[in-house]
């Protein structure tokens, strides 16, 4: 088997499946070297969240991995310093890779493999940065020279969908060179089952929310970023008459929003819940909706969790995710980013038009079904058999 050393900052709950399952089917033989973390505990503080967060699904388990030393004065994925291992690519060599998966190239440690493997091994990198948010200044073309010249430093990038792929392509990678990956979760843990039904329908009695209401999810950070104040604007000019929205999730806006937004009875908030609770907290809606303004809004894969999960999804323009996932009128609607007008409208339609959105779950799950986590396996697989 062809060995492939995969670097990245530290387990992450969307990738650690991937690499499990890369290491169970046993075409390819992986190693995945950390860089951030200093020891196996799982416990972070996020500061989106504001709160320590460790998973409860398991990180770990199921492919070979090593925790690489980080001398940073103050070690973190936040800033380009706060990843520096002097011994990785001696690390990396020992074990005899014959070629390296980059995820993330803004810090020294990543930076400085890409720069000593290329010519030697093949060299693959994965990102999902878009050009969505970019403004185009001095400092715009400056950051344009550098990317060219890291991305010279790259044999092929996976891009996880048409936002990245012009992301990619603007700074030099070109297309013999781009191989289609997607963003993909487990789409079988998301399905409905009873449990998740069970679950749903509990929370659904708690808030006070009766058979037949319909229900909007926001799910995530409660940040500028994710723009969750538009939606509760949105949602408070609507007719509302059996109708709910529920925002899961913690974050610096939220005592903001909850001082404004908690008299209107039809609002309802739950705090961060954790990976194996996630699938219940989708089937409790008719609509997910990530209303995000970015900057760096590179994707949203809860978009992807939420289709799994069979939902009509409400998005906005500034998200990576869109133009891959939601199909205008088909899985979903996509609005322009801050238009509150066009959100209130966007809300109203669903509201109005139940069995609509109805046919739209129904054509989320089918869209989600090829982005899963067995197609990644076999392009990488493929990509590393066709090299000499």
């Amino acid at each position: 088997m062809k060995k492939l050393a995969i670097i990245s900052t530290h387990p992450i709950q969307y990738n650690a499946p991937f690499f499990r399952m890369l290491a169970q089917r046993e075409v390819v033989d992986i190693k995945v070297f950390y860089t951030w973390s200093q020891t196996e505990k799982g416990v972070k503080y996020d500061p989106g969240f504001r709160k320590n967060i460790e998973w409860d699904i398991p990180l770990l388990e199921g492919y070979t991995y090593q925790f690489i030393n980080n001398i940073a004065k103050k070690p973190g994925s936040n800033h380009f310093f706060g990843i520096d291992n002097p011994t990785l690519t001696k690390e990396i060599k020992n074990w005899g890779a014959d070629a390296v998966l980059v995820y993330g190239w803004a810090f020294k440690a990543h930076l400085n493999a890409l720069f000593y493997f290329k010519n030697k091994i093949p060299v693959y990198f994965r990102g999902d940065s878009t050009l969505l948010d970019e403004k185009i200044n001095f400092k715009s073309k400056l950051k344009s020279i550098v990317l060219k010249y890291v991305y010279s430093k790259v044999d092929f990038a996976f891009y996880v969908g048409e936002e990245n792929k012009k992301y990619f392509k603007k700074f030099g990678v070109n297309d013999k060179q781009l191989i289609f990956m997607s963003h993909a979760i487990e789409n079988n843990r998301f399905e409905n089952n009873l449990k998740n039904d069970e679950i749903a329908n509990s929370l659904r009695i708690k808030f006070g929310i009766k058979p037949g209401d319909f229900v909007f999810l926001f799910a995530g950070k409660f940040e500028s970023k994710k723009n969750p104040m538009l939606l509760l604007d949105a949602f408070s000019n609507c007719d509302t008459k059996n109708t709910h929205l529920i925002m899961v999730g913690n974050g610096f806006l939220e005592s903001d929003m909850k001082k404004l937004f908690t008299p209107n009875l039809n609002i309802h908030f739950l705090e961060f819940q954790n990976q194996t609770l996630m699938p219940a907290i989708y089937a409790m809606c008719n609509v997910f909706i990530l209303p995000s303004s970015g900057p760096g809004e590179t994707w949203g894969l809860a978009i992807n969790e939420a289709m799994a999960s069979g939902k009509a999804i409400i998005a906005s323009n500034a998200c990576g995710a869109v133009s891959n996932l939601v199909l205008p009128n088909i899985n979903g609607i996509v609005f322009e980013k801050n238009n509150i007008l066009e959100l209130v409208s966007t809300l109203q339609f669903c509201i109005n038009n139940p069995d609509v959105v109805k046919q739209m779950s129904l054509k989320s799950k089918e869209i989600i079904s090829s982005y899963s986590i067995k197609n990644n396996c076999e392009i990488l697989e493929l990509q590393l058999a066709n090299e000499n």
